[in-house]
């Protein structure tokens, strides 16, 4: 069995324990990338940095759009893509960036919304390999549940910045009866949504809103019951599917 498949099929203790003899810091970091740890905290650090930091501010609006493009890009790498699709979302993610400045400078929301619109089509991209990846798993291991989970964080990230553009273009009037939406707002929607949740404190107005959150309910429903929930079942922790088998003297 190849050194590759080892790490793939390693239980979690194997992937985020004590470091390796002779492996450096930044072979560790890389090490739990392979193992999507490393995305699903970006992403949720993402999430936080989103909603706890208004984005009307300099540091908020940087801070998410940095973050962002630091989760696709870790997601892509992960994923084993080709450098040239790294280098293109690195460059796209600093576009996003600079219209999140530019945004604060002449105090433009249409700019803020297409830098949000601009992460979203990168954690798109990131979505599509990494789910690309798990489905294409030769068998189940930690590192494939770990993927699946990423995938499913990020498609409510993905959602709420679709919401939140939708929203900075459209002047705010995404929501019935909510004249000023927060970025915290569209966010708790868009999870709400995927996870059908529903508490009915905010509805979408409008045929584009109302098709995204049709959309991201359909997506929630069809990704647990068919992907997560399938691949739970074929997961044998510590079982053969998930350490290497014994060679045969």
């Amino acid at each position: 069995m190849s050194e590759r498949d080892e790490r793939d099929s390693a239980p979690a203790r194997r992937l985020f324990g004590r470091r390796r003899p002779g492996e450096t810091s930044l072979q560790r970091i890389e090490r739990i990338g392979e193992a999507y740890g490393l995305v699903l905290v970006l992403v949720m650090t993402t999430f936080v940095v989103t909603v706890t930091l208004p984005p009307q501010g300099w540091f908020g609006r940087v801070l998410a759009a940095v973050v962002t493009g630091a989760t696709a890009i870790v997601a892509l790498t992960s994923s084993d893509v080709r450098t040239e699709r790294v280098r293109l979302a690195f460059t796209t993610a600093s576009v996003a960036v600079v219209l999140a400045v530019l945004a604060r400078v002449f105090t433009s929301g249409r700019l803020l919304g297409v830098a949000f619109l601009i992460d979203a089509i990168l954690l798109g991209a990131a979505v599509m390999t990494v789910l690309r990846r798990v489905v294409l798993a030769p068998r189940v291991g930690f590192r494939t549940i770990l993927g699946a989970i990423s995938v499913y964080t990020m498609l409510g990230l993905l959602y709420g910045y679709l919401f939140i553009a939708l929203g900075r273009l459209r002047d705010n009037a995404v929501f019935t009866g909510v004249a000023h939406a927060q970025v915290r707002d569209y966010m708790f929607f868009s999870y709400t949504t995927l996870t059908t949740t529903g508490y009915g404190n905010l509805v979408p107005a409008g045929d584009i809103g109302q098709i995204l959150a049709v959309f991201e309910m359909l997506t929630g429903q069809i990704f647990l019951v068919t992907l997560v929930a399938g691949l739970v079942s074929l997961w044998r922790p510590g079982g053969r599917g998930d350490e290497p088998a014994e060679e045969s003297p």
